[in-house]
């Protein structure tokens, strides 16, 4: 045990020594950089690092309780191991001469590529389980099946050997976008909030988040809101933000008075916005500017506004529940010292300048790491000893061997899409099943984003629906970056969507609630991220795109309407509101939320004369209803 834990570090070491030489020495090329990455992951992965904590036993499951199964299991990794430095190191070794004899695959070019493809497929399996594994299990399948399949999926078909020549010996399939993202962006962001987090930060970060919440009620949750959009922008990863954040904030919640089921939901209803919230926005932000071509920092001023507007309506949430409970108002949370470690913020700062001027995400990353280093060693209250250096390296390893596994297995999909050509007939199988209405193509979209990303990490699910969906709504008229962005949003959000929701089952864990409860009211609390990707489709000016009066009038329409739908998701606003009334307001607030001027003359109609008021002596009034005629 003591050999592997040396073999796991040095390991981790030389991954971290070879990302930040790619990213602040000399670059090296795709075809040789990317399988050097996931080499690293893959055998991190089969030493089971980054492995079992993604994939929880199943009820009913036991761990192996005989020796010898224990020795199989080992010894079946091992060989796995063997196979990946081969298959693997052969690309790296002979990536020249196979540019060179492109289209003239040898037999051990296709023995080493078929060996790559089941490494990659056995890798996800133990990483993130078998949904993803099925997907791409399907679409090999569907390359080989062509001339057999009825209509508009029929294809010529291809042969084993092409297959393979085409995911292994190029870069539109294993080693496409995806895992060049992993590779040349996931991981140093991933190490960057290691190291971050190994210094501080995160308790820096809930002591910033406690400031701005105040003494407000509900202030611990407003808290765990603040603090996952900060956590989640960093690490893009909605169970990795639960179990991050949770561990503290989740007490918290409890101790003030919230319901168990309440406090796990809001935690994971936050941790998953934080993968929405510039300006890192996690692995699938990445591989959205990369496929789409459109800058890193115009992506993320796009998503600047969808992003408050989500965490409005959850922090209006909190506050009417909170309101409902009769919380007493008080401290956010036992108060962190924030000066001691408020220069951890510089690194985020680095970050942030970068990406604004245009600088690319892999250098932006690679400053972030060094600026956060050398803030770490700024101060006696962050520096990192030895042995909390070695963990931040290799939880930075062990964090990237899940997004190197879904990129490389969303590769093979995405590669035999452009193989076969399935992404076309889908987009045309789209346009024909919403006869050409973009109101049921975006419904259609979002079902198939949030089927996928139930059963796919974040990135992987993008990444499928990019290469399917996003044609189709193009073609109906949707702009680019709004096709993309709206698929990307329900990816995020199938974090929170039962019945497969691992962010709100992760904080049920912490909590101790019913995992299906809190799930449901986790979705009921993200309900703004159902809503706004709709909201940008048909309003550019929540993009930023438009005039500086259509911006201004579109924010503030848009920030009442998710104030309004929090208002009849919790049922409270200053006041009960009843059953009838919850669903006016809901109207009246999705009347706002989308573009218009009869829209909002409506939805401000409707909310005016539904929501509850103050009079004034302050005591609320219960819309509808005149108040009391004072005694004479």
């Amino acid at each position: 045990m003591h050999g592997r834990r040396k073999l796991i570090l040095a390991i981790a070491i030389a991954a971290a020594v070879f990302h930040l030489w790619a990213a602040g020495v000399a670059p090296f090329t795709a075809l040789l950089q990317r399988p050097v990455h996931l080499m690293f992951m893959a055998v991190l992965g089969f030493l089971g690092v980054g492995v079992m904590a993604t994939r929880p036993r199943a009820e009913g499951e036991t761990a192996p309780d005989s020796h010898s199964e224990g020795n199989v299991a080992r010894w079946i990794s091992v060989a796995f191991i063997a196979l990946t430095v081969f298959a693997f190191g052969y690309l790296m070794l002979q990536h020249e001469a196979l540019v060179r004899r492109s289209g003239q695959a040898t037999t051990l070019d296709l023995v080493a590529g078929g060996i790559a493809i089941l490494i990659v497929l056995e890798l996800t399996r133990r990483a993130t389980g078998s949904g993803l594994v099925v997907v791409a299990v399907l679409a090999l399948l569907y390359a080989l099946a062509g001339p057999y399949l009825p209509g508009v999926l029929a294809h010529r078909g291809y042969t084993p050997k092409r297959i393979i020549e085409h995911l292994y010996l190029t870069a539109e399939g294993i080693w496409g976008i995806p895992i060049g993202v992993s590779a040349d962006f996931v991981y140093l962001f991933v190490l960057f909030g290691a190291v971050l987090e190994a210094a501080g930060g995160g308790a820096m970060l809930i002591a910033l988040a406690s400031r701005v919440a105040g003494r407000q009620r509900g202030a611990p949750a407003m808290t765990a809101a603040v603090a996952s959009a900060f956590m989640g922008s960093i690490s893009g990863s909605a169970v990795a933000n639960v179990v991050t954040t949770g561990t503290f904030t989740i007490p918290l919640m409890k101790r003030a008075g919230f319901k168990p089921h309440f406090a796990g939901a809001i935690e994971a209803a936050a941790s998953t916005g934080g993968q929405m919230m510039p300006p890192v926005m996690g692995a699938g932000a990445f591989i959205l500017a990369t496929w789409t071509g459109i800058p890193y920092a115009q992506v993320a001023v796009a998503a600047l506004v969808p992003a408050v507007l989500y965490y409005v309506a959850l922090i209006a949430a909190i506050r009417f529940r909170a309101e409902q409970m009769k919380l007493p108002t008080g401290e956010a949370i036992a108060r962190e010292p924030l000066l001691p470690r408020v220069h951890l913020l510089a690194p985020l700062a680095v970050i942030v300048f970068f990406l604004a001027t245009g600088r690319s995400p892999m250098r932006a990353a690679f400053w972030g790491v060094v600026t956060g280093l050398i803030a770490a060693l700024a101060r006696s209250t962050t520096r990192l000893d030895t042995r909390t250096a070695i963990r931040a390296v290799v939880a930075g390893a062990s964090s990237t061997v899940q997004v190197a596994a879904a990129c490389a297995a969303a590769g093979i999909v995405v590669g035999v899409a452009s193989l076969t050509g399935i992404g076309l007939r889908m987009s045309e199988l789209i346009v024909t099943l919403s006869g050409g209405m973009l109101p049921i193509a975006l419904l259609l979209t979002a079902a198939g984003s949030i089927v996928l990303g139930m059963g796919l990490p974040t990135t992987a699910a993008y990444v499928v629906l990019a290469a399917l969906g996003a044609p189709a709504l193009m073609e109906l008229g949707v702009p680019l970056l709004s096709a993309h962005l709206f698929i990307f949003y329900f990816g995020c959000i199938s974090n929170v969507t039962p019945p497969v929701a691992l962010a709100a089952y992760a904080a049920a864990g912490i909590s101790g609630a019913h995992p299906m409860r809190t799930a449901v009211t986790a979705a009921a609390l993200a309900g703004a991220g159902f809503i706004v990707p709709f909201m940008f489709v048909y309003g550019q000016p929540l993009l930023l795109v438009g005039s500086a009066f259509a911006v201004t009038g579109s924010i503030i329409t848009a920030v009442i309407g998710v104030t309004g739908l929090a208002a009849a998701t919790i049922g409270h606003a200053r006041a009960p509101l009843a059953a009838w009334q919850r669903v006016l307001v809901a109207g009246g607030a999705i009347a706002l939320i989308f573009p218009g001027w009869i829209t909002d003359s409506i939805g401000f109609a409707i909310l005016a004369f539904f929501l509850p008021r103050r009079d004034r002596a302050g005591d609320p009034v219960p819309a509808h209803e005149p108040p009391e005629p004072a005694r004479s």
